[in-house]
């Protein structure tokens, strides 16, 4: 959900995906609490997080059939909302067929499994409108509960520590920290300079989170022992050119077009990117983030808080999921710039190599598509994810990249599939650790 106006001088082909870039430094700061981790040394996380079993796959628990007692069960299904609908569609995932549709609250954007795992919560923001509210589902019965009104949950993720559900306001630029249980709100993050915040990833020692910008083309660090805004980063495909670096030599100045109009096409049309999704490298120390203006993933260094790298994927790269072993990144590219796309658009699948940051293979969806948020199966041998634009539900085998597609209803966002494995969630549409 974006709003860009853009010249049609701006052709595909012809210097598509330019961005405006622009930086803040940052300090990066450690407090000291024990944890077990295999590797050269212990991680020092937050109290109240679980320690991080190996430092080298923050990953590790998520492993094909690592369940925790919290899911013994749980009903294997796959929740989808659907935004227009205002509905959640549940496809039984060894069928391949809706076995239920229930209403939820106005536009729901992701099912969100909670931290102790025992509840599906779906996001309703309400666009436009002060009614928002999150549905409870339980997973042992694969049925809603009554909704709490909760202002603008476009997303939601959960402290490391497990005690606050982070409310994603979008459109007041802010996450409001409330019970993990009650929802009652216990305090609050500004983020004045991200607007369109939205999805996140967290560090490896629950410190601090990068969340996205998706309307000022960047993402911010949050301090969350501290509760403040570390600094904002914006991002771009071409970070390492000369007129780009000589913006974010100059913090606090409104960033030139890029290129530069008296450069050879800086005629053309320029637009801030769109960062989408977040997600850590297995270590931790690089976050790769999805753009789906510059059509691939930023890599950002977490402790320096720079951009070091810049991946081409596929035109809207959207959703970011790691594999089952931690070795591979799932890219969702959605097939299209704008924020209200066509049908069967150029949609595709990039596979990262994490290790490399290089891209192993690429799955199109036959005849065009939309893939948007989802993620992996608790085997992980399928990719499920929404077709935004196509009213439909897609499931990529991981191994050949074939696709099976299933009918729901209208504009799916992010779907979740449940059973996970992992001790607990970070948010999102399953961020489990």
């Amino acid at each position: 959900m974006s709003r860009i106006l853009c010249s049609p001088l701006l052709k595909r082909g012809l210097l598509s995906g330019l961005v405006v870039a622009c930086a803040a430094g940052v300090i990066h700061t450690q407090l000291p609490q024990a944890s077990a981790a295999t590797g050269s040394a212990p991680v020092v996380t937050v109290p109240g997080m679980p320690p991080v079993i190996d430092r080298q796959n923050l990953y590790s628990e998520i492993g094909a059939g690592k369940f925790s007692p919290a899911v013994q069960g749980a009903l294997e299904r796959v929740y989808v909302p659907n935004r227009v609908a205002n509905t959640v569609s549940v496809i039984d995932p060894k069928t391949l067929k809706v076995i239920d549709t229930f209403k939820v609250g106005i536009n729901p954007q992701h099912v969100v499994p909670s931290w102790d795992l025992r509840t599906l919560w779906v996001a309703n923001n309400a666009e436009h409108k002060t009614t928002g509210s999150l549905t409870p589902i339980d997973p042992l019965t694969g049925k809603p509960g009554e909704s709490i009104a909760v202002e603008d949950p476009y997303n939601m993720y959960w402290s490391p520590d497990g005690k606050h559900a982070i409310v994603v306001v979008e459109a007041y630029k802010r996450l409001d920290f409330r019970d993990a249980h009650t929802m009652v709100l216990q305090y609050s993050i500004e983020t004045p300079e991200c607007a369109g915040i939205n999805h996140a990833d967290f560090s490896i020692d629950g410190r601090y989170a990068l969340f996205t910008c998706e309307f000022s083309g960047g993402v911010t660090k949050i301090d969350l022992v501290d509760k403040r805004v570390i600094g904002t980063l914006k991002l771009s495909r071409y970070f390492e050119r000369p007129d780009v670096l000589s913006l974010l030599a100059k913090p606090g100045k409104k960033p030139r077009k890029i290129p530069d109009p008296s450069q050879l096409g800086g005629e053309i049309c320029t637009t801030p990117g769109m960062p989408q999704d977040v997600r850590a490298s297995p270590d931790g120390s690089v976050y790769f983030v999805a753009d789906m203006m510059a059509d691939g993933v930023h890599l950002v260094d977490g402790a320096s808080f720079k951009q070091i790298g810049f991946i081409p994927t596929g035109v809207g790269a959207h959703g970011l999921y790691p594999s089952r072993d931690g070795k591979k990144l799932y890219v969702a590219n959605r097939g299209s710039n704008s924020v209200v796309g066509k049908k069967r658009g150029q949609g595709s699948v990039s596979v990262i190599d994490f290790a490399s940051h290089r891209i192993e293979q690429t799955w199109p969806v036959p005849g065009g598509g939309s893939p948007d948020m989802g993620n992996v199966s608790a085997d992980g041998k399928y990719l499920w994810l929404s077709g935004r634009f196509d009213n439909v539900v897609y499931r990529f085998d991981t191994q050949s990249g074939a696709v099976n597609t299933i009918k729901v209803g209208q504009e799916p966002h992010g779907l979740t599939v449940w059973p996970q494995p992992g001790r607990y969630s970070l948010g999102h549409t399953g961020n489990l650790r």
